[in-house]
């Protein structure tokens, strides 16, 4: 999976690459928003990074180390990206209804891992939610799961 992730960003991202790179350029995706949405405050800290390491490891299955590499890889495309519509187009025509919800419900553990929601991070949130194509009720009932999870831990 590493060789195929590094692969794919030396490619720059061609058309003309595997189809297994398919999987990997979902990944990437996932990864490259909840990094988006945990930097939106302008501070990208260890809670925010473990959230997204977990999230990752557990929602495709991937060891610790292909989380670090995929969060990493993700990291520098961010930094790279102009606009989120190519991750979330590349989400939106390979997620389920159902998963474009769940992937609203990961984006929410990552704006609240740092225990706040920042004015800027729910902006993001509603306008990820759009391009998912998640309604603003399944987004909020997604919120709504995230802050009950939560609320034990505060």
């Amino acid at each position: 999976m590493l060789d195929r992730l590094k692969a794919f960003l030396t490619s720059q991202g061609g058309a003309s690459d595997a189809g297994a790179q398919g999987i990997d350029k979902v990944q990437l995706a996932t990864v490259a928003l909840l990094v988006e949405a945990a930097q939106m405050d302008a501070e990208f800290g260890a809670e925010e990074r473990a959230k997204i390491a977990d999230l990752v490891e557990g929602r495709f299955g991937l060891s610790a180390e292909e989380g670090r590499a995929l969060l990493q890889a993700a990291s520098e495309k961010i930094e790279q990206a102009v606009e989120v519509f190519g991750f979330t187009r590349e989400i939106k025509n390979a997620f389920s209804p159902e998963e474009r919800i769940e992937m609203m419900e990961m984006l929410w553990e990552v704006a609240y891992a740092d225990g706040v929601l920042h004015d800027l991070e729910a902006s993001l949130m509603r306008r990820l939610a759009g391009l998912l194509h998640v309604s603003d009720r399944d987004s909020g009932l997604a919120r709504k799961r995230v802050i009950a999870r939560l609320a034990p831990e505060a």
